[in-house]
Parts: C-alpha cells; sequence; structure tokens
C-alpha cells in the first residue's frame, strides 16, 4: 500500500537538489564521491548494487571499432562529463588501460570526444542515434530498444572499473520508518535477485 516516487537524474544533480533543501526519503547514487560530499545530509549508507562499464558502438559500427584500443583513431567519441559518475569512471578506465596500451592513450582517446553528457543515458542515445561512433556506459543500460542499436563490446578486467551504487536515508525523511523498510526491501534477496537477474553485481558476489 505504499506508492514510491522516483527522482532520475545524474548523481551531482540528485546531491545538489538535496543540499537546495529538495524532500527526499532516500538518496542512491551511482558513486561513493557524491554520497560523500552529501554525508551531513543521510545517514549510514549501504551499497545497493554495483555495475561494470561496457563500450558501446552504432549497429553498423561505422568507425570500424572493435575494442578500446581503437579509440585512439579518428572518430566521434561521447563520454560522461567529468563530475557525473560515469565520466569520472570512464577516465579512471582510460588511465588504467595506459598500462598496457602506453603513457598518453587517456589523452589521446579523450581527444575524439565531440561531448560530454549530464547523464550516462544520454550518452547511450547519441550512439544509438548515430551521433557518435562509440561511447562507454553501464552494461546495465543496453537494454531495451537500446540493446537493438548497438553493439556492447566488453572491456578487460584489468581497465574495467566495478562502480558501487550506495544509498542511505535521508536526515530530513519524513517518513523515516518506511524509508527504512524501502532499504531493508532493497537488500533483501528477492530484490537483489532482480537487480542481479538486469545485470547487477550485487554486494554479496563482488
Amino acid at each position: 500500500g505504499v506508492r514510491v516516487v522516483f527522482n532520475f537524474a545524474g548523481s551531482q544533480q540528485l546531491r545538489t537538489q538535496l543540499e537546495g533543501g529538495a524532500a527526499a526519503d532516500i538518496f542512491i547514487s551511482a558513486d561513493l564521491t557524491n554520497m560523500e560530499k552529501a554525508a551531513e545530509l543521510v545517514e549510514a549508507p549501504r551499497v545497493l548494487v554495483r555495475n561494470r562499464l561496457v563500450l558501446i558502438v552504432p549497429k553498423d559500427n561505422p568507425a570500424k571499432i572493435r575494442g578500446l584500443e581503437d579509440l585512439i583513431r579518428p572518430h566521434r567519441l561521447v563520454v560522461g562529463a567529468p563530475d557525473v559518475p560515469v565520466g569520472k569512471y570512464t577516465r579512471e578506465s582510460l588511465r588504467k588501460a595506459e598500462a598496457d596500451l602506453g603513457q598518453g592513450f587517456s589523452e589521446r582517446v579523450l581527444a575524439n570526444r565531440v561531448s560530454e553528457e549530464p547523464n550516462v543515458k544520454q550518452v547511450a542515445s547519441k550512439v544509438a542515434l548515430g551521433e557518435a561512433d562509440a561511447g562507454i556506459v553501464y552494461a546495465t543500460d543496453v537494454a531495451g530498444s537500446l540493446a537493438q542499436k548497438v553493439q556492447v563490446l566488453t572491456l578487460p578486467e584489468a581497465w574495467n572499473i566495478v562502480a558501487g551504487y550506495p544509498m542511505a536515508r535521508t536526515k530530513n525523511s519524513r517518513q523515516p520508518e518506511l524509508a527504512e523498510a524501502l532499504i531493508d526491501f532493497l537488500l533483501s534477496p528477492e530484490a537483489q535477485g532482480v537487480f542481479r537477474y538486469h545485470g547487477f553485481v550485487v554486494p554479496e558476489s563482488k
């Protein structure tokens, strides 16, 4: 009998809304950084799920990209902005790849970017629409109709990032007991099984 109202946006946008006094009972971030910045506004964060990055290209792959190493060739790359979790993770992944692909690889790849998006959905959308030759998104973003419009290229484990999504009740929650009940449900085996089905990595299976 409880109606849950969702507000979806980039983690940094949601945190800014909280800082501005927006009413919310639970804050879920796609990275630890934004949760830490909201530390004075939330109670005891816990990891809800984890995610991994993938490289996506349009279905017809006009730039003939087969992996992360091909991103140094001329192409149109779209990434998340630096203050967006997926943008931060993208840059971390490119830096990790330098161990195998050489110093400066990250800078050469980012020189090909044509836009920096405020959230991961817009990165995926631009690739699906053919407005970019490649983009880096979360594995779970490639679902539904998008899966029919792009190719998914996995990243080597050594270059990938496992992103944790922390969740916490807000200190100004108007219904703290219901908020805690929802958090408990989202961490339950039943809910975690749903997350796993949709491609997330659940906490107990690090």
